[in-house]
């Protein structure tokens, strides 16, 4: 992943992009926010996988386990 990412413009042209309007008093927290999933998202976009891992074709969420 690029390393000199602008969030603050990226965050701004995609909400354009989306048509969702942020309120300028949560941009901040947004911008923020969207820089530490981008750190976490490279840490996994890193991990090393082996070629014959296919990617699973469908997740579904399993219901609780009853004790």
């Amino acid at each position: 992943m690029e390393e000199n990412i602008n969030f603050s413009e990226y965050v701004e042209q995609m909400a354009k992009v989306l048509d969702l309007p942020i309120a300028s008093e949560y941009l901040p927290s947004v911008v923020d926010n969207f820089a530490r999933v981008s750190t976490i998202a490279s840490l996994v976009m890193e991990f090393p996988l082996p070629e014959n891992v296919e990617a699973a074709p469908i997740f579904q969420l399993l219901p609780p386990h009853e004790s």
